[in-house]
Order: C-alpha cells, then sequence, then structure tokens
C-alpha cells in the first residue's frame, strides 16, 4: 500500500497512547470512545472489534462512516493545518488526533464534537 506508515499501523497499536493521554489530564477512556464513535460513526461494540482484531488506519477508516460536521474540525496538528492536506485517509487519522487532543485539553464535549 502506497502512503504513509501509519496507514497500515494497527488503530489497536495508537489507542492505548490516546487513552493515556486523555487520562493523564483527567479524562476517561469513555470521552475518549465518545469522540471515536462520533467521528467513525462505530458504535462501542464495532469500536471494540477493530481494536480486537487489529484493525489498519486505512481500513477503520474504509468502514467508518464519517460524521459529516467532521469537516468543520480545522487548526494545527503535528505541524500540519488540517485543512489543507490533500491526502483524505490523512486527513481523517489527523481530525481523531484532533479531537483526541480537544478532549485531552478540557474543551467541553459538545465543542469537541462540533455541535450546532
Amino acid at each position: 500500500m502506497a502512503g504513509h506508515r501509519i496507514f497500515a499501523t494497527p488503530v489497536a497499536a495508537v489507542y492505548p497512547h490516546y487513552l493515556a493521554k486523555v487520562e493523564r489530564k483527567g479524562h476517561t477512556k469513555e470521552e475518549l470512545d465518545t469522540v471515536i464513535t462520533w467521528l467513525t460513526g462505530f458504535d462501542g461494540q464495532e469500536l471494540a472489534r477493530h481494536l480486537a482484531e487489529g484493525t489498519t488506519f486505512a481500513d477503520f477508516f474504509a468502514a467508518a462512516h464519517c460524521n459529516p460536521a467532521a469537516e468543520r474540525i480545522t487548526g494545527v496538528i503535528c505541524g500540519v493545518r488540517i485543512e489543507e492536506l490533500e491526502d483524505p485517509l490523512m486527513r481523517q487519522i489527523r481530525w481523531l488526533d484532533k479531537l483526541v487532543d480537544e478532549v485531552a485539553k478540557g474543551r467541553p464535549m459538545e465543542k469537541v464534537l462540533r455541535s450546532a
């Protein structure tokens, strides 16, 4: 598969880092899972299955039904402006990174989830 190595990385390999980040800042696994399910459309069982099966980021987002409001996720992550990313998969991965950052920083959940 052509592209960045993160595309072939299992989501389960990164999930513990996401969890550690939010917990270190006083937030919960439930908050983390809430933003992941909001972004991907997966329910808790589907998310658990993808984690257990070692689904790669490429396959994870290929199976996802990304929330239309995700287009409102903007800003800089890893020194790159999300809305300027040309690769759709990289943009989706960075959306997830941004949501995790916002949860860790204590941003109100209604803002994290881009409520109207």
